[in-house]
Parts: structure tokens; C-alpha cells; sequence
């Protein structure tokens, strides 16, 4: 080493040094002490440590300031006997509430939510999914959030709700994430809040977890899930996901959709609860994938068959498809429209009958439905 480079070098070191030390200065001024350095010779701070603290007084007191702004107040002491010394802090940093919290704390809080093993409860919050092939080895898989309304809470003007949602394989890596922000009319606090995305995954097994923050006030809830893809090369019969919805919502872009869930101009709205009234209409949406064909055409035959307790209640008319309807998937689509008013009040299990014809092969999805 060159004597320019030794000396560059152990400048760098002094400099190290002197910050550190003046980091250790500036900690215990802040917090009443006093910082010895530069010395192997403790005898003097351990004579000051006794001295110190051989007679004091310890004085407290409450800031009649409740504001909780998060800033630095400072304090002062001053006492009326000449010849004393006062030590004391310089001060503290008042409480911060979340209006007055900033951005990058506010995202930071619903990284810190997303990664506590312990869910928050503040906002009611519920995550659902399901999964539609896109090709052999590559899904669809739709992710509803829902946040319930409370009928005791009518927000009276608008408002904003952060939504952060994560999807993790099973090593824990990030394969998906969501991050939005939805405006809130001014009546929607009585009304249950939908929110509905999705990614493209492959067959396997997923955790999804949901971050939920009111901007009016902090609140936050969270919600994790699992989330499991079939690898339907090895089913007899490839079925999707059974879709219940009891509303559909007009989108203005009639472009191309991956969401299969998202067909002419219209969204099926996923219901997470499975609870419907009697007011209301149900959709049932999934499809079929490769069917069998021969002479060039398949025979995929199917129906929808309610039951209430073992008692069967109802039965659509039996449907059938000899063409594919989504050549690019390879998929069979059927949609059914099935009015509640026909139901009287209780739980039903819904039992989809799906027969391929052509190859001598059945499979019979089942779901709960609540009719109120």
C-alpha cells in the first residue's frame, strides 16, 4: 500500500470513528445521559454515575396538548434555588394519529399488517376465489373481496378504502399482487363494498392474504385464505369452479377479456356468502374443458338440481352442448339463470350434474346456497 493510499485509508477510518461517536453523543443527550469517550479510564464516569444519582428528583407531569401530530415538543426545567443543575430530556415526540400519518407510513402500515401472523378485525373483511384454464398449465383465478356493510355506520359524504392483497406459492414467494384504492360514495357505509381482480397462475397450492384500510379513520381488517388449483390433466371430467352470483355489472370495455368472468360487455359478480333472497335472481356460471368428441362432435349434457335436506326440490331443464364454445380453451360454457322466488327460506345444497356423453364419463359439483 502506497503511502497516499494509507493515508486516505486511515482518514476514512477517523471519520468512521468520529461519526459513530457523535451518533452516541447525540443518543444520550436525548435521553439524559452523557457519553464518555476516547478514554480506557472509566474511574471518572462511574464517579459521575455515583454522584449522579446519590440524590435527585424525578419530575412528571401530563401535556394538557392532546393533539396527537406525531411531532417533536420540547421540554424545559427551571427551578428557582441558585446553584442547582438541572439535567432532563430535551424533549419527546408526541403520539401520531392517522390523519396524520404520511404516505409512506401509510403504505408502510399495510406492509407490516400483510406480514402479522395475527389478522386485524376492525374492518369485517373476506377474500374468496376460484379457477378457470386458460391453457394445459395456466389458470385464471379470480379474487373477490368483500367488505359488509354496517347499517349503523352510513358514511355521509366520500370516502376511500386502501385494499393490498398478496398471493404466496407454498415456499412463500410473492407470485401475485394487488394494490387499489376505491373511492366510496357517500351512502355506501350501509352497503356491502365488492371488489373483484385476478392473475394467472398454474395448478398448485397458494395462500392469499387481504390488507383493508378505512381512509377516513385507520381502521383495518385483513383476511388470508387458501387457495388451491386442480391439475385437471388428470381429471376424468375437467370442470372449472361453480361460480354463484346474484348480480351482474355492465363494463364499458367490450375488448377481449382474460377473466372468463367477463363475457359480452358483462361482469358475473362472484357472491361470497352464498346467501340469497328470494328478491333476487341466481347465476350459475363454470365450464367444461376437452370434451371427448367422435365423428367431430362431443355431447357434454347438464342440469342443476336443488336439495333440501335429502328431499330433491327443484331441477332445471337439462342442457346440452355439441360444440365448444371458447375454441381457444377448449371449453364448453354454461351459464344458468335461476329465479329464488321459486325457493322458500332456508339452506339448499345445489348439486351440478355434468354428464360427458360421448365418453361415458360424470361428475356432480355440489354447493350451499341460503335463501332468505
Amino acid at each position: 500500500m502506497t503511502e497516499r493510499a494509507f493515508r486516505r485509508t486511515t482518514a476514512r477510518q477517523f471519520d468512521q470513528l468520529q461519526a459513530s461517536q457523535e451518533t452516541l453523543q447525540t443518543l444520550a443527550a436525548d435521553t439524559g445521559g452523557r457519553a464518555f469517550t476516547d478514554t480506557n479510564d472509566f474511574g471518572e464516569a462511574f464517579t459521575q454515575v455515583i454522584r449522579d444519582t446519590s440524590a435527585y428528583y424525578l419530575i412528571g407531569y401530563s401535556s394538557s396538548n392532546e393533539t396527537k401530530d406525531g411531532r417533536f415538543r420540547r421540554i424545559t426545567v427551571r427551578v428557582k434555588t441558585p446553584g442547582l443543575r438541572v439535567e432532563h430530556r430535551a424533549g419527546y415526540y408526541a403520539e401520531r394519529d392517522f390523519a396524520h400519518t404520511g404516505r409512506q407510513d401509510r403504505e408502510r402500515e399495510l406492509q407490516d399488517q400483510l406480514a402479522s401472523p395475527v389478522s386485524a378485525t376492525d374492518i369485517p373483511v373476506f377474500l374468496s376465489s376460484g379457477w378457470f384454464r386458460l391453457a394445459a398449465d395456466r389458470y385464471f383465478v379470480p379474487l373477490s373481496v368483500a367488505i359488509p356493510g354496517n347499517p349503523a355506520s352510513a358514511r355521509t359524504r366520500p370516502g376511500e378504502l386502501d385494499l393490498l392483497a398478496v398471493v404466496r406459492d407454498e415456499q412463500g414467494r410473492q407470485v401475485g399482487r394487488i394494490r387499489q384504492t376505491l373511492k366510496l360514495a357517500a351512502d355506501t357505509g350501509t352497503r356491502q363494498v365488492l371488489y373483484q381482480s385476478g392473475l394467472s397462475l398454474p395448478p398448485g397450492r397458494f395462500t392469499a392474504k387481504v390488507v383493508v384500510r378505512d381512509n377516513s379513520g385507520g381502521a383495518v381488517g385483513s383476511f388470508e385464505t387458501g387457495v388451491f388449483i386442480p391439475d385437471l390433466r388428470r381429471a376424468p371430467v375437467k370442470v372449472s369452479s361453480v361460480t354463484l352470483s346474484t348480480q351482474l355489472r355492465p363494463v364499458e370495455s367490450r375488448q377481449r377479456s382474460e377473466n372468463p368472468l367477463v363475457r359480452d360487455g358483462v361482469e358475473i359478480l362472484p357472491s361470497l356468502t352464498h346467501v340469497v333472497d328470494r328478491a333476487q335472481k341466481m347465476y350459475f356460471y363454470y365450464e367444461v374443458y376437452e370434451p371427448e368428441t367422435a365423428a367431430g362432435t362431443t355431447s357434454i349434457k347438464t342440469s342443476l338440481a336443488f336439495y333440501r335436506g335429502a328431499v330433491k326440490v327443484f331441477e332445471t331443464p337439462l342442457v346440452e352442448r355439441r360444440e365448444l364454445d371458447a375454441a381457444d380453451r377448449r371449453a364448453a360454457i354454461f351459464q344458468f339463470e335461476v329465479p329464488a322466488s321459486g325457493f322458500q327460506p332456508g339452506l339448499y345444497t345445489c348439486q351440478v350434474n355434468i354428464v360427458d356423453d360421448t365418453a361415458g364419463r360424470f361428475v356432480f359439483p355440489r354447493l350451499a346456497v341460503y335463501v332468505r
